[in-house]
This record gives structure tokens, C-alpha cells and sequence, in this order.
């Protein structure tokens, strides 16, 4: 499985209109199935597309910021390489919230593998 970056202004504002919200500990998770609109995007192969989302109301320091969308991002990438292949697509826009900063960075990964598997069980069961 890999972990392509979500890019696009467009494509973000069509997730954060249409997509599904699933709310965790330390973050915030719109998710949408399928591939983006977005001419970069290969529709031949697997991939999940993340991007964080995190604006100057958690934090007015853009170091922290920062340092929270890395945090993120880091537990999506070890858990995708903890799980099996998953055999589907998905665009992710992950918000963090500001308690993503200091928490231990094993909170984050335990809300990041929730939510993994809360959709792989959901597949099975209804399909979007």
C-alpha cells in the first residue's frame, strides 16, 4: 500500500464538503473512498492519499503546527506498514487536535490503527 500526498485546494474542499468524519482521541479524520480529482493521481494502482489540516486557531506558533501535522503523519506511515495490504483507495485529511502535541507519540499511533481498522471491518459491511 502506499502513501501518496493529497494535494489541491479543490480536493481538500471536496473532502472536508462530502467526505466522512471519524473522530478520535487526538485527531480529526474526513475520509472518502476512491481516488482524488486530481491529474497526478494513478488510478492504476492502490494507494491511501493523506494530507493534514491545521490552522493557526490550534496554535499560533507554525513550528508547533508543524511538528503536529509530522507527528500525524509518521503514525499513518507506521501503521500502513504494520497492517497487511489493505485492497482499497482512500483520500484521508487528518486535523489534529492540539492535545496531538503532547501526547505520547503511541496515543497517536493507537487513534491512526482505530481508525484503520474501523474501515476494514466497515468494508466488508457496506461498501462506499
Amino acid at each position: 500500500m502506499r502513501l501518496m500526498r493529497l494535494r489541491g485546494r479543490k480536493t481538500c474542499d471536496r473532502l472536508i464538503r462530502q467526505g466522512n468524519v471519524w473522530k478520535g482521541r487526538h485527531m480529526l479524520i474526513r475520509w472518502l473512498a476512491g481516488h482524488p480529482r486530481h491529474p497526478s493521481a494513478s488510478r492504476a494502482s492502490e494507494a491511501i492519499y493523506a494530507g493534514t489540516l491545521a490552522s493557526s486557531k490550534l496554535d499560533k506558533s507554525a513550528v508547533r503546527r508543524n511538528r503536529m501535522r509530522r507527528r500525524c503523519r509518521e503514525a499513518l506511515r507506521m501503521a500502513l506498514l504494520a497492517l497487511p495490504a489493505a485492497p482499497w483507495t482512500m483520500q484521508l485529511l487528518v486535523v489534529p487536535r492540539s492535545s496531538s502535541l503532547d501526547a505520547p507519540f503511541t496515543e497517536i499511533q493507537k487513534d491512526i490503527l482505530t481508525f484503520l481498522s474501523s474501515r476494514s471491518h466497515g468494508r466488508s459491511a457496506k461498501t462506499t
